[in-house]
């Protein structure tokens, strides 16, 4: 779009915009993803809205039932959007009317980019009081702030300090006193504005575009939840499948999550205040959710996870203009479908049975081990039909959807389902064959040989269950498994036979499948170094072997030659060959005397 085609009468200038230089973030998500639906639900019908700073387009088509008004400070950025807001303010904050305020302000790409570097420099607490005072009372300001030591500093191969490229206008570092560098710090600044923190989401993997928010306060106080290992572990596992990391940042996330700091190693924080209201000003209306999710499957939207007096239950939030498919919309080729309907039960409570695992795996723990794979298993078969088949989400529960209380297992995300049954047997093998890869790929300690591969793994860990798989079963399960992610991941036919392949040749020298950092990598070189150490001494033993055999061999030729040569063995052989001669014609006369008698025989028979 140019200038020509835009809407000049949406678009307001009042000086310090910058002409040549654009902010809307490269990457996006589907409908706008978690940020957007939080938008959405965070602003009532009719509200006066600001929203400050480049956003995904998608945001303000979630934001259709209210007014909104765009402050920039990017012209091109302007004309692209002036055709989703009501106005578009371009300059930056000093721009602002200052008799103008708003039921509801967006900053939640950081204070910044609404800054422009063309105008009057108000830094970012000038701009925090700018917006702060467009606040109207009851009124609410949703703020990001960029985590100087998060997740995806850690583990980013390339250190903040050292960007060069066009994206890097401003780096700071907790040396910068100008920012906040912490929660506490931006509470403290939203005070001295006037307004109260209500509420604030950790934002998972990155900062540009978090495929989840948790609630921080929730992060901190459940550290043992189930559910945000899985969300988590999905988020930061899905997040970092297209580049090379320092080091796993799903471990790392899980890991700080029961240690009880995950909300402090969030990329940012989406910090949610708002202005105390007069008497006679009412208060922005908000339900405020624990748990929100990017499901990435079209017409399921975002997933949300709301705190009620009877416990945490599930919910959706609906794409905007996009129709919800019926249940298993492909079922005549897909394997599993996605039933949006199931997700409005409540969340069972308990801690993953992965993350349960993985523990005693580590701690060589063979009978915490036995206990939960007995559990898990017993679970499956009360689940199987009088033919031996699991049905529905049981039949695609793994170990990462799994959560266990007590004795107690439960289905955490039960949308996910078979479009046939399947043999209780295979369901196991898929689960054990999933658990196994992850282990000997992952590069965790356990406390079986190292010669076993996955599948010898996985029968293992069936026995431990107290079934008694086979390598024919671990083959369908895998199949089974491709079929599934194909579902999962919306491949095609050549994908999934791909996919297939490509299961059945992993092994335990492999990094994990799907992204890589550099520890796994190391890990996996380590693991391969070790299995050529074990190669390379059986070839030796195994030509040390064929030597010594070789040498015996010539000596036993050597002897051979040495007593056919002798005169005793001559006169021997001599002596021997008339004997044999005479033995082999006796045996002659002796047939050819039965042959004559046989007719005789026959006739007295007769």
């Amino acid at each position: 779009m140019t200038t020509e085609t835009a809407p000049a009468d949406r678009i307001t200038l009042p000086g310090g915009e910058m002409l040549a230089w654009s902010d809307l973030p490269q990457e996006r998500l589907a409908n706008g993803g978690p940020l957007a639906a939080l938008a959405a639900r965070l602003v009532p019908p009719g509200a006066r809205v600001l929203v400050a700073g480049p956003h995904d387009p998608a945001l303000l088509e979630q934001l259709t039932h209210a007014e909104v008004t765009c402050l920039l400070r990017s012209h091109p950025d302007a004309v692209a959007l002036a055709h989703r807001a009501a106005r578009v303010v371009v300059g930056g904050p000093a721009g602002l009317p200052d008799d103008e305020t708003y039921d509801v302000v967006i900053a939640a790409a950081g204070l910044d980019p609404v800054e422009s570097v063309e105008g009057t420099r108000l830094g970012w607490d000038g701009v925090l009081a700018r917006l702060a005072a467009a606040v109207r009372p009851g009124g609410a300001l949703l703020v990001r702030l960029d985590n100087p030591l998060g997740l995806h500093r850690l583990v980013d191969t390339t250190p903040w300090y050292a960007r060069r490229d066009d994206s890097a206008w401003t780096i700071g570092g907790v040396l910068d006193r100008a920012h906040p560098a912490n929660r506490d710090q931006l509470g403290e600044r939203l005070g001295a504005a006037g307004l109260r923190p209500v509420a604030c989401w950790a934002a998972y993997p990155v900062v540009s575009a978090p495929t989840a928010l948790l609630d921080a306060d929730h992060l901190d106080r459940d550290a043992g939840s189930g559910l945000f290992d899985a969300v988590l572990h999905g988020a930061c596992a899905g997040g970092s499948t297209n580049a090379t990391v320092l080091q796993d940042p799903a471990r790392l996330a899980v890991d700080a999550l029961h240690a009880g700091r995950a909300a402090d190693l969030a990329p940012a924080w989406l910090t949610l205040a708002h202005r105390p209201a007069g008497p006679t000003a009412p208060t922005v209306d908000r339900d405020l959710p624990v748990v929100l999710v990017q499901t990435g499957r079209p017409g399921v939207g975002v997933l949300e996870v709301l705190d009620g007096p009877s416990g945490r239950r599930w919910g959706l939030i609906p794409v905007a203009d996009e129709k919800r498919p019926a249940a298993a919309p492909f079922a005549s080729r897909e394997a599993a479908y996605r039933d949006a309907d199931a997700l409005s039960g409540p969340v069972p409570s308990g801690r993953l049975l992965r993350t349960l695992l993985l523990d005693a795996a580590l701690r060589r723990d063979l009978a915490a081990l036995r206990t939960l794979l007995h559990g898990y298993a017993g679970w499956l078969t009360d689940h199987a039909d009088a033919d031996g088949r699991i049905a529905g989400a049981a039949a695609l529960a793994g170990t990462d959807n799994v959560v266990v209380d007590g004795e107690r297992y439960a289905v955490l995300d039960p949308s996910w389902r078979a479009t046939a049954a399947l043999p209780a047997d295979v369901v196991l093998a898929r689960a054990m064959w999933r658990f196994a890869a992850g282990l000997l790929t992952g590069g965790y300690a356990h406390p079986w040989s190292s010669t076993l591969d996955v599948a010898g793994l996985t029968v293992v860990l069936g026995g431990l269950a107290g079934h008694d798989l086979d390598r024919a079963t671990v083959s369908e399960a895998i199949e089974a498994e491709a079929a599934i992610a194909a579902a999962l991941h919306g491949l095609d036919a050549d994908g999934t036979v791909d996919l297939a392949s490509e299961l059945h040749a992993v092994a335990p020298t492999d990094p994990p499948l799907g992204g890589h950092s550099y520890q796994q990598l190391r890990e996996a070189w380590l693991r391969q170094r070790e299995e050529l150490t074990r190669l390379a001494a059986l070839t030796a033993w195994t030509e040390e072997l064929l030597t010594s055999r070789e040498r015996a061999l010539r000596r036993a030729e050597t002897t051979i030659s040495l007593l056919s040569g002798s005169i005793s063995y001559r006169v021997g052989r001599l002596a021997i060959t008339p004997a044999r001669l005479a033995k082999r014609g006796a045996r002659a006369a002796k047939r050819r005397a039965r042959a004559a008698l046989a007719p005789r025989q026959q006739e007295e028979q007769q």
